[in-house]
């Protein structure tokens, strides 16, 4: 099965193409919603206005990723100044990653739990220098040198990157 999938996210296309789907990709420009005390709405809203705006394609899939820790949610940081704030923030902290994806209508909210290392100004610096930092919520990419932020995980793996595989197989995407 053929499908539209409603994000420019490289690490999403990832691992759509290492589970042999079949997709196009159509970039939206959809509003996004922020709810600090609600992630879960915030993911849910945030899916399914992205796949509304690459209708009328039929069979689209479509995120949103969000890193919630202490009431706040960190999205993607404006600059590498941020992206450095963000990471002094999680440091030595477990945070929460919710991704909502959307197929047609329908919503799922996946849960992971991440906890960082104990980061020092130097190891910030080697990581934004290796990673693209501004183009990942959190300013992290589990997958990208993860290893040198990352201290461990509970939950979806692909969550943490912005795709949860369990919706995927419950829709037969997958």
């Amino acid at each position: 099965m053929k499908i539209t999938l409603a994000s420019g996210s490289p690490r999403r296309a990832k691992i759509l193409k290492d589970l042999g789907v079949e997709f196009d990709v159509v970039k939206t420009d959809a509003p996004e919603v922020s709810y600090p005390h609600d992630p879960e709405r915030t993911v849910r809203e945030n899916a399914l206005a992205k796949g509304a705006a690459a209708a009328p394609r039929r069979r689209v899939l479509s995120a949103d990723t969000i890193v919630w820790f202490d009431g706040r949610i960190y999205g993607k940081p404006r600059d590498l100044e941020e992206a450095k704030k963000f990471l002094r923030e999680l440091s030595g902290n477990v945070h929460t990653v919710f991704t909502g994806v959307a197929f047609d209508g329908d919503v799922k909210v996946a849960r992971s739990d991440v906890k960082f290392r104990a980061l020092t100004d130097a190891a910030i610096d080697e990581y934004v220098a290796r990673v693209r930092p501004t183009d990942r919520a959190g300013a992290y990419d589990i997958d990208e040198s993860g290893d040198l932020i990352v201290e461990s995980y509970t939950g979806s793996y692909e969550n943490i990157m912005g795709l949860p595989v369990e919706p995927l197989k419950e829709w037969g995407i997958a």
